[in-house]
């Protein structure tokens, strides 16, 4: 989109010693003002990696400027999908940005998920669990997320198209940490939102149990003198959608009757 805008595939910046990927951006804009309305909904990437704006630059580093990875514009009901592995906070600032984005006058019902690092343990993965008998009893310091990235993304498009298809959803953001993450902080924010709350509670459910079995995002927990990997193996595939008998019988009561 800033490449349409500007001609240019790329553009040399000189910034002075401890500036951050914000302060490139605000010389970016300097420099070329048609893309300054782009600033709410830019994303950055240093050496290829996703960073936030606070990220501080290093001499001869390459910032990618990266648009939405699927269109929309507030206040439609026009498609709009933002999927990103970012190695910074997921702050209070981060989750009002994604509300105010995925959000759309047509809709009616806006649904907010927030996985955080807890402090007991989870389940350890094969092959760990010896490891993870040492830690008994002991608080999880912290976690530390590795992903590879590429395919990760990929598999979160492929959950976003199979959200649109099974809900009628296409308005969501999925937004997870890489790295170390301490205890009480955010691993994970997904918005969802739609013109029925049924629809959006649905999407976002799909959404964290699918991408917490498909996509190849690993981690570590860390104690006070060692790390124990968590997880299990990785679902190749979508989870079946359910027979219309069997949805039935998630949605109508049952009435047994209790005899002596």
């Amino acid at each position: 989109m800033q490449r349409a805008q500007t001609g240019l595939r790329s553009h040399e910046l000189e910034l002075a010693e401890g500036a951050d990927v914000a302060a490139a951006w605000d010389a970016l804009v300097r420099d070329l003002p048609v893309i300054a309305d782009a600033t709410p909904s830019v994303r950055f990437a240093r050496n290829g990696t996703y960073v936030g704006p606070e990220e501080l630059l290093s001499d001869g580093d390459e910032l990618a400027v990266i648009p939405p990875v699927a269109g929309g514009s507030e206040g439609s009901g026009a498609p709009f999908r933002r999927l990103e592995l970012r190695g910074s906070r997921l702050d209070e600032g981060l989750l009002g940005e994604l509300r105010a984005l995925v959000a759309a006058s047509a809709d009616g019902a806006v649904v907010v998920f927030v996985g955080q690092t807890r402090e007991s343990p989870g389940t350890a993965a094969p092959g760990q669990e010896a490891e993870a008998a040492r830690f008994e009893g002991q608080t999880v310091r912290g976690l530390v997320y590795e992903a590879f990235e590429p395919m990760a993304l990929s598999v979160l498009g492929q959950i976003a198209d199979e959200i649109e298809t099974r809900f009628g959803v296409c308005r969501l953001a999925i937004v997870h940490r890489v790295g170390e993450v301490p205890v009480g902080e955010s691993s994970v924010i997904i918005v969802v939102a739609a013109a029925h709350r049924g629809e959006a509670f649905e999407a976002c459910r799909y959404a964290i149990e699918e991408l917490k079995a498909r996509v190849p995002i690993w981690k570590a927990e860390h104690f006070i003198d060692g790390s124990v990997w968590m997880g299990s193996p990785a679902r190749s595939g979508p989870q079946a959608e359910p027979r219309d008998d069997e949805t039935r019988d998630q949605a109508e009561p049952r009435h047994d009757e209790t005899r002596d």
